[in-house]
């Protein structure tokens, strides 16, 4: 326990749409902490897939933790899972962002990229441009894009495909939404692996996705009410 060094707290405003908007307690916040040392490399070795953001990036010490982390698992054979969860308040500066969220597409094999993600990292405003973009200059097997209320889309190889949302009508908050979409992705991927997605695994991948992420916008929290797998294909099934 460190007296000095407070749990970072995220504080939601939620919105009548059920979108949200952040600000955190933090500054130091014990996730900026963890240092190189305290990195259980044997875990790291054994891992399939490593999964990182920007949030393990914003201060130096940890940054360099997070990218000691991605190389060794990297160097084990795991598969690299980049989501950049840009959170503005976080950052001294929008430009730092962009650098380390850089350097998170020039590692991954999977990037998970929400819509405004894209468009604030590339520039263009029509999300197939911000794709090929980003394909011109990062070798990333798998993109994932959340497009929230418009569903979502996989880019494999030559394929792109897009599976329309399960809209609910009683939307109390989107918190958790975008992970929970990734997590159930990446569970899809360590089922079928990597170089075995065509675009029938793609499609299916995507709309059991986008109905767990659907689910849990229908409850205040996230992690706590992260919907089982029968929930979600009985949501599919209806």
């Amino acid at each position: 326990m460190d007296w000095d060094v407070h749990t970072t707290l995220a504080m939601v405003h939620t919105y009548p749409d059920g979108d949200r908007d952040f600000s955190f307690y933090r500054n130091p916040g014990a996730d900026m902490m963890l240092r190189e040392d305290e990195l259980d490399e044997k875990a790291l070795e054994n891992t399939r897939i490593f999964h990182f953001g920007t949030l393990s990036m914003t201060d130096p010490e940890v940054r360099k933790a997070t990218k000691k982390a991605v190389g060794i698992a990297k160097e084990s054979g795991a598969v690299i899972s980049f989501d950049p969860n840009l959170r503005p308040p976080l950052w001294k500066s929008l430009d730092d962002a962009k650098e380390q969220t850089a350097y998170g597409l020039s590692q991954c094999d999977i990037l998970k990229i929400s819509d405004n993600e894209l468009q604030w990292f590339t520039g263009e405003i029509e999300l197939d441009a911000g794709i090929r973009r980003l394909k011109e200059q990062y070798d990333i097997p798998l993109i994932l894009l959340s497009m929230g209320k418009d569903g979502s889309r996989a880019y494999c190889q030559d394929l792109r495909v897009e599976v329309k949302p399960f809209l609910q009508e009683n939307t109390i908050e989107t918190t958790g939404a975008g992970d929970t979409f990734c997590a159930c992705c990446l569970y899809h991927v360590l089922q079928c692996g990597l170089e075995n997605l065509d675009e029938q695994n793609l499609t299916q991948m995507l709309t059991f996705a986008n109905a767990t992420a659907s689910i849990i916008t229908t409850r205040k929290g996230a992690l706590r009410v992260m919907p089982s797998r029968e929930e979600a294909e009985a949501l599919i099934n209806q």
